[in-house]
C-alpha cells in the first residue's frame, strides 16, 4: 500500500502533467480542427440547456482558479495580508462550496440530458460521456471534502494538501509523504483530479486552451465541392 501511495501521489502527478502538456500540444499540431467542443446545442438548445451550461462552466472555471491559487499560494503570502491559516481554510470551504453547488446544478442537468435525450445521445461520443461523468464525480468528491473539513478548521490538513501540491510543482522529493495520514476522500479527490489531467488531451476539454485569437493563425480549412 505504501508503494501504491507513492506511485499515485509521487510519480503519477508527473506522468499526468507530461501527458497533459505534450498531449495537448501534439493534438493541436496534428489535428487542429478537433481543437473545439462539439456542441450539442443544435439538437437541443433550449433555455434549460443554456442556463445549466452557464452554471456548469462558471462554477468549474471559478473552482479551477480557486484551487490553482489556493493550492499554490505559500502560507507566508496570505499571512502577510492578515489572513490566518484557519480563516483561509474557512474561506476556501465557503467559496468552494458555493462554486461547487453551481457547477453541480448545471452538471446534473447536462449529464441527465446527455444520457437520456435520444438526439443528444446519438451525437455524443464515449469520450463526451466519460469526461462529463468524471467531472461530475469530482464535484461530488470535492463537496464531500467540506463535510470532513468542518471537523478540523485549524487548517492543518489544508497545509498538508497545499504542501503536497507545492512540492510537486517545485520538484521537491517526498511530496507523497505529506498525504499518508489525510482522510481518504482528499486522496481520492486529488487522484481523480490527476486522472482528469491525464485524459484531458483526448477529450473535448482541450477547447479550454482555445482563444478566439488563436484561430487567426491556423491553416485554412479546405472544403471540396462534391460533384454530382
Amino acid at each position: 500500500m505504501n508503494h501504491l501511495h507513492h506511485l499515485a501521489f509521487g510519480f503519477f502527478p508527473y506522468i499526468a502533467g507530461t501527458v497533459f502538456l505534450l498531449g495537448s500540444l501534439i493534438r493541436f499540431e496534428m489535428s487542429q480542427y478537433t481543437w473545439k467542443t462539439n456542441t450539442s446545442q443544435l439538437v437541443d438548445g433550449g433555455t434549460g440547456f443554456r442556463h445549466a451550461n452557464n452554471l456548469f462552466h462558471v462554477g468549474m472555471i471559478l473552482l479551477f482558479f480557486g484551487h490553482f491559487f489556493g493550492m499554490l499560494t505559500p502560507p507566508a503570502v496570505y499571512h502577510a495580508v492578515g489572513l490566518s491559516t484557519s480563516a483561509k481554510q474557512i474561506a476556501s470551504m465557503t467559496a468552494g462550496g458555493l462554486f461547487g453547488i453551481l457547477a453541480l446544478i448545471g452538471g446534473s442537468y447536462l449529464l441527465h440530458r446527455r444520457l437520456t435525450n435520444p438526439r443528444v445521445r446519438r451525437t455524443s461520443s464515449q469520450g463526451d460521456v466519460l469526461i462529463l461523468v468524471l467531472l461530475y464525480v469530482q464535484l461530488l468528491l470535492g463537496l464531500g471534502t467540506i463535510f470532513v473539513s468542518v471537523e478540523h478548521t485549524d487548517g492543518s490538513t489544508m497545509l498538508l494538501l497545499t504542501g503536497w501540491a507545492q512540492r510537486i510543482v517545485t520538484f521537491q522529493p517526498n511530496a507523497a509523504d505529506l498525504l499518508v495520514n489525510v482522510h481518504w476522500i482528499y486522496k481520492l479527490h486529488l487522484f481523480l483530479g490527476l486522472v482528469i489531467f491525464f485524459v484531458f488531451p483526448f477529450t473535448r476539454l482541450v477547447h479550454i486552451w482555445s482563444l478566439p485569437l488563436g484561430y487567426l493563425g491556423r491553416n485554412y480549412q479546405i472544403v471540396r465541392q462534391r460533384h454530382s
